[in-house]
C-alpha cells in the first residue's frame, strides 16, 4: 500500500491537485506535480481505500488485482474520506473499495464504487470505473450566444432522435453530439428560428434492469451513472473507441459550434434520483458509500425505509448539505467546462424538499443556484413537481428560475382539442376565459411569486407525452412496445383522433386534424412567456400513439425525416410554425426591451361584434369568437388577432374607437391591417386588408393574425 506524499484536504470532492501546488489551472497543477487530491463523500464507511490503474493501461482490458495500485485516504472530516497519490493520471482507472475488503486474485475486480464527483465513467467487461480526463478544450473565439428569455425559442430534442434518419448528414455522424452540430442540422434549426435546443438527459446513464431484461433500453437517459461526464453513446464510434478524454471533446465541439450559429444549448438534469433503484437495485457509487446520506428516507430511524418522490426506486436527499454540493460542482462543471447555457431540472421539487420532505422556495439549494456567480447567469428551468405528496408546485419556484407550465398545456389542449370533440359530439366546449389567460402569461400563476410571464416556459407536449400529431390522432395510449401490457404512460391525455384512431384515409378527418395542430401550434407561439416546441412537431412527427417512449431507441421516437421532408401536409405545418416565429420576433422588435418582463402592457379583448368581452361571455361556452390587441406603452400596437373556435365561420367586425382604448386603436388609424398568417389554410387571403369597423368572414375552427401597416 502506497504511502501518501502531501497533506491532503476534505474538498474540493474527486480529484484535484494536492496542496502545496495550487495553480491557476488546477488541472495543470495536478499534471505538472503528479499528486492528487483526492476525496469522496462517504459517511457510510469508515476506512476507504482507492485502487487504480496508471494512465498507460490497455483500452480494451479490463483490470485485475495484478494490474492495480491500491492507496488509503487516511484523512476524514465530516463524512469525507481524503488523501494524496502519484500515478493517478489522466487515463487512470479508479474506484473506491473499504479497507477491510481483499481483492480476488484472478479476474475482473468487482464490488468497486465509483467516485460521484468523478472526471468520467468507463466500463470495462460490464464493471464501471471511475477515470480521469484532461478537461482543457481549444474554444476559440467563440462565446455564448446569450439570447434574452423574451428572444428565446426553445427546441426539445434528443441527441439520437434528432438526426438518426436524416438523410443529408453523414451516416457515421447520424444520432452523435457531432452530427447535432452538422451543417445541415444548424441550418434547418436556424432557417425555423430556433435559438435553444433543450436536450434530453445527457448526463452518463445506465438502463434499468426491468428494461435490460426485457432487451430494451433507456432511451430518454433518466437515470444517471454520472453526473459530470457526457454519455459515451451519443458519440460517434470513433470518439468511443478513443475514450471518455474524445467524448468530452465531441459534446464541446457540438456546443461550440451551435453557438457559432447563435444556438444555446439547455439541458434537462436528473439530479433527483440515481441509476441505483430501490433498496434492493444495484450498486454503482452513492448506496455504498452512504446511503443514510446520499438517499432520502422515511424518518431518520436505522431501519426506515427509502422516500421516493421520484418514482424511480431513490431520491437524492438535498437535506444533506454534501450532496447539495455535489450538484453544485456538476452544474458548474457543465457552464464553466463544457460550455452549455442552461439547464432544466427533472422532478425539481425534489431538490427543493427541506428535512421534513416539505417543498419549499427558501430551500438552500434552491437560493445557491439562484446566487451563484455562474448557475444565476444561465438559464434555470423548473420541471415544478414530482410524484409525492405536495408535489405540484407550478409558479412557487424563486425569481431566477422559469417553471415548465403544465397549466398551459392543459389548457390549450382542452381548448383547442378536447373542445373539438365537444363539438363535433354537440357537448360543451371550453369558454373563452381560460385562453386568455394563457395568452396573457398566465399571471396568476407566477405574480405571487414575483415574476413576469417570462418565467412561464410555455409547452403543449414534450417529450414525455403524445406528440401534437398524436395528439390530434388517438383517443388512447398506444404503449405495447413497452413490454408492460400497455399500463405505463398516463391516461390524462386531452387528445381526440378526431373520428378515427390513428392513421386514416378519410380525408376530412385529416383536415381537421391538421387544423388543430395549426392552431396549438400558432396559440404556442403567440402566448406571453418563452415556448418549447417539441421536436418534429412543427413537422407532425408521430409516435404511433406511444406516450411513454421512454424505452424505444429506434424510427419509433426517431424523426422520419425521408417522409416528413416530402409530406406536402408536413411542409405546410413547417411553414406555419416558420411563419409565426418569425411575426412574434416582428412583434417583440416593435416593442420596448422591458416588454414583458417590466411592463406586460395592456390586452384588450373583443366580441364578434367588435364590442369589450363582458363577463358573462368570457364564461359562456357559446360564445366561440375572441378578437385580441396588445398594447404596449412606448411601443405600438402591431395587429389584430381573432380566434373563432366555433366550427362554422362566422361574420367579425375590427374593433373601433372604444373608451379606455384610444392608445391602443389609435395605431389602427391610417394604417391597414393585413393578414399576415391563417391557420384554415386560404392562402388566397393571406395579403388581404381590413380596417377598423371592417366586417369581415373568418373560417371554423382557425386563427387570423393582422400584421398593422404603415
Amino acid at each position: 500500500m502506497t504511502e501518501p506524499q502531501h497533506p491532503s484536504r476534505p474538498t474540493p470532492l474527486g480529484a484535484s491537485a494536492a496542496s502545496g501546488t495550487h495553480h491557476r489551472e488546477p488541472e495543470a497543477a495536478a499534471e505538472s506535480c503528479q499528486c492528487v487530491n483526492l476525496a469522496v463523500y462517504a459517511p457510510g464507511l469508515t476506512e476507504v481505500d482507492v485502487v487504480f490503474t496508471t494512465g498507460g493501461f490497455p483500452r480494451d482490458a479490463a483490470p485485475t488485482a495484478a494490474d492495480l495500485h491500491r492507496v488509503e485516504l487516511p484523512g476524514f472530516n465530516h463524512g469525507v474520506h481524503h488523501g494524496t497519490l502519484t500515478g493517478l493520471d489522466h487515463g487512470s482507472l479508479y474506484a473506491f473499495i473499504p479497507r477491510d475488503r481483499d481483492l480476488e486474485p484472478t479476474g475482473p475486480v468487482v464490488g468497486g464504487l465509483l467516485d460521484p464527483c468523478g472526471d468520467a465513467v468507463e466500463t470495462r467487461e460490464g464493471i464501471h470505473w471511475s477515470t480521469r480526463v484532461d478537461r482543457s478544450f481549444d474554444w476559440g473565439d467563440v462565446t455564448a450566444p446569450d439570447t434574452a428569455l423574451r428572444d428565446t425559442i426553445i427546441y426539445e430534442a434528443h441527441v439520437i432522435g434528432q438526426t438518426k434518419l436524416h438523410p443529408e448528414i453523414p451516416e457515421h455522424l447520424r444520432g452523435t453530439y457531432a452530427g447535432l452540430a452538422h451543417p445541415v442540422m444548424i441550418a434547418y434549426l436556424q432557417r425555423l428560428g430556433i435559438t435553444a435546443v433543450e436536450l434530453l438527459p445527457v448526463h452518463h446513464h445506465a438502463d434499468e434492469s426491468h428494461l435490460s431484461e426485457l432487451g430494451l433500453e433507456n432511451y430518454w437517459g433518466y437515470n444517471t451513472l454520472s453526473f459530470f461526464s457526457p454519455h459515451p453513446s451519443y458519440a460517434t464510434v470513433d470518439a468511443q473507441r478513443r475514450g471518455p478524454q474524445a467524448v468530452a471533446d465531441e459534446f464541446k465541439g457540438m456546443v461550440r459550434l451551435l453557438h457559432e450559429a447563435g444556438i444555446e444549448v439547455i439541458l434537462d438534469v436528473v439530479y433527483n434520483h440515481t441509476a441505483e433503484e430501490g433498496p434492493t437495485g444495484p450498486t454503482y457509487s452513492w448506496r455504498g458509500l452512504g446511503e443514510r446520506a446520499y438517499y432520502r428516507h422515511v424518518d431518520d430511524s436505522p431501519d426506515s425505509d427509502y422516500l421516493d418522490t421520484t418514482g424511480c426506486g431513490n431520491t437524492l436527499n438535498f437535506a444533506d448539505a454534501t450532496v447539495v454540493r455535489m450538484a453544485l460542482d456538476s452544474l458548474r462543471r457543465w457552464v464553466e467546462e463544457f460550455g452549455v447555457d442552461g439547464f432544466r431540472f427533472d422532478l425539481a421539487v425534489s431538490l427543493g424538499r427541506d428535512a421534513h420532505h416539505h417543498f419549499t422556495p427558501q430551500h438552500p439549494f434552491l437560493v445557491a443556484v439562484t446566487s451563484d456567480p455562474v448557475l444565476s447567469q444561465v438559464k434555470l428551468i423548473s420541471e415544478p413537481w414530482d410524484v409525492a405528496v405536495g408535489g405540484w408546485q407550478t409558479g412557487r419556484f424563486p425569481p431566477g428560475f422559469r417553471d415548465w407550465n403544465d397549466h398551459f398545456r392543459d389548457t390549450v389542449r382542452d381548448f383547442w382539442v378536447t373542445s373539438r370533440a365537444a363539438l363535433d359530439h354537440g357537448d360543451r366546449p371550453s369558454p373563452l376565459g381560460g385562453l386568455a389567460d394563457v395568452l396573457s402569461g398566465s399571471q396568476g400563476l407566477f405574480a405571487p411569486s414575483g415574476r413576469s410571464a417570462l418565467s412561464s416556459v410555455n409547452y403543449v407536449t414534450a417529450h414525455d407525452g403524445f406528440t401534437l400529431r398524436d395528439l390530434v390522432s388517438y383517443n388512447h395510449k398506444h404503449n405495447e412496445a413497452n413490454g408492460e401490457d400497455n399500463r405505463d404512460g398516463t391516461e390524462n391525455n386531452r387528445s381526440y383522433n378526431h373520428g378515427a384512431e390513428g392513421p386514416t384515409d378519410e380525408t376530412h378527418v385529416e383536415q381537421s386534424r391538421q387544423r388543430t395542430m395549426r392552431n396549438v401550434m400558432v396559440t404556442l407561439l403567440m402566448s406571453l412567456g418563452v415556448p418549447m416546441i417539441t421536436a418534429g412537431d412543427e413537422l407532425g412527427r408521430s409516435q404511433s400513439g406511444n406516450n411513454n417512449a421512454y424505452c424505444q431507441n429506434n424510427e419509433l421516437s426517431w424523426t422520419d425525416w425521408p417522409r416528413l421532408l416530402e409530406d406536402p401536409a408536413a411542409q405546410t405545418m413547417h411553414a406555419i410554425t416558420r411563419r409565426m416565429i418569425r411575426l412574434r420576433r416582428a412583434f417583440l422588435a416593435d416593442q420596448p426591451y422591458t416588454y414583458p418582463s417590466r411592463d406586460s402592457g395592456h390586452m384588450m379583448w373583443f366580441n364578434a361584434d367588435g364590442e369589450p368581452m363582458t363577463q358573462q361571455e368570457w364564461e359562456s361556452p357559446s360564445v366561440r369568437v375572441l378578437q385580441q390587441l396588445i398594447g404596449i406603452p412606448g411601443g405600438r400596437t402591431s395587429g389584430l388577432v381573432i380566434f373563432n373556435a366555433g366550427l362554422d365561420a362566422d361574420v367579425v367586425r375590427v374593433p373601433r374607437s372604444q373608451p379606455g382604448a384610444e392608445n391602443l386603436l389609435g395605431d389602427l388609424v391610417g394604417g391597414e391591417l393585413v393578414l399576415a398568417l391563417s391557420t384554415h389554410g386560404e392562402r388566397d387571403r393571406v395579403g388581404s386588408t381590413v380596417g377598423p369597423g371592417d366586417v369581415l368572414a373568418i373560417p371554423g375552427y382557425s386563427i387570423s393574425i393582422y400584421a398593422l401597416s404603415q
